[in-house]
């Protein structure tokens, strides 16, 4: 497979101090990849790197399989950056920063507009048009800097930290759309510290101290900190649950007995959605009475935390609520 972005080794130092650290990353062709970390996690490094705003201590960074130390200008063609801050001109209105931009990347007139009436439809800034962007709303700034991202029809877009700052009715309004251009093609790099909404990338790198602590799929993500998916089981029975052996089973997490002589388990599964069904088999089987079988949510922050602490896995704190 081909990669939108391939990053190699990639380090950056500002003095003494990393930022990046032999970062090694591929995003695919037509996925929403969301970088994840906390700031000062060095996302913010990367991406002005993959922009070449930054020039790498070492490593190389490939761009649509261009070589951007080599062919800079041509690897930009493909790319639209809308940054953290507002940086457009306040003092143009939404109608001549576009004009503005679309001249600056070189567009056919003709182009220019066609692409300008698209995409003030496209994220809702046409009774807008002729307001000054100095005097727009945060959320029709941002929208505003989408629109100039998108004109020349990039290959990749990069949005470091699209929804800070943004009220989450909007934060979902962004969210369809980004989900609407990775559907026509695009390749879409997020950059972010809010660990729900990256439940909507297709694949997430978790960032930390400049270093890539795990990649994968939100689920993949999360299945990372127990090596499988999590259940609770309450029952009743006659004896007490010591061991329990079945292929589907990875291990015996947690027992609790209760005060009215139920048991909880949390069993650690190999694949949540196979397994259900077998649970009550198995547990009428060994002269239990199921009464709750339920699947114990890891979120995106748990697994962040366990995987970036570097200590123990509180397994406590995974499960709260459920005891």
């Amino acid at each position: 497979m081909s990669y939108m972005v391939e990053l190699i080794n990639l380090v950056k130092k500002f003095g003494n101090i990393v930022a990046v650290n032999g970062l090694n990353l591929e995003i695919n062709k037509g996925e929403i990849f969301a970088l994840l970390g906390p700031n000062g996690a060095g996302k913010t490094t990367t991406v002005r790197m993959i922009m070449g705003l930054l020039k790498p201590t070492r490593g190389k960074i490939f761009v649509d399989g261009i070589d951007i130390s080599k062919n800079l200008s041509e690897a930009k063609k493909r790319i639209g950056y809308v940054p953290q801050f507002f940086s457009l001109y306040e003092d143009l209105t939404v109608l001549e920063n576009l004009y503005f931009f679309g001249k600056i990347y070189d567009l056919p007139k003709n182009v220019i507009n066609e692409r300008i009436r698209e995409l003030l439809e496209a994220v809702n800034l046409r009774e807008h048009k002729d307001k000054l962007a100095g005097n727009l709303s945060g959320g029709l700034k941002r929208r505003l800097s989408f629109a100039v991202a998108l004109l020349h029809d990039p290959k990749l877009l990069i949005l470091d930290e699209p929804t800070a700052g943004i009220d989450p009715p909007l934060r979902r309004a962004f969210w369809k759309m980004f989900k609407a251009l990775r559907n026509e093609g695009k390749t879409i790099l997020v950059t972010t510290h809010y660990m729900d909404e990256t439940e909507h990338a297709d694949r997430i790198g978790l960032i930390s101290r400049g270093q890539l602590v795990a990649i994968g799929t939100p689920t993949e993500i999360k299945r990372k900190v127990f090596d499988g998916d999590l259940i609770r089981i309450v029952f009743r029975g006659g004896k007490i649950l010591t061991e329990l052996n079945a292929p589907w089973l990875v291990r015996l997490l947690r027992r609790e007995n209760t005060a009215n002589g139920e048991q909880e388990v949390v069993l650690i599964v190999k694949e949540l959605a196979s397994v259900l069904p077998k649970i009550p088999i198995v547990l009428k089987k060994l002269g239990f009475e199921p009464i709750l079988i339920e699947p114990v949510s890891v979120t995106l922050e748990d697994a962040f935390i366990a995987l970036t602490s570097g200590g123990e896995i509180n397994v406590g704190e995974i499960i709260r609520g459920y005891w």
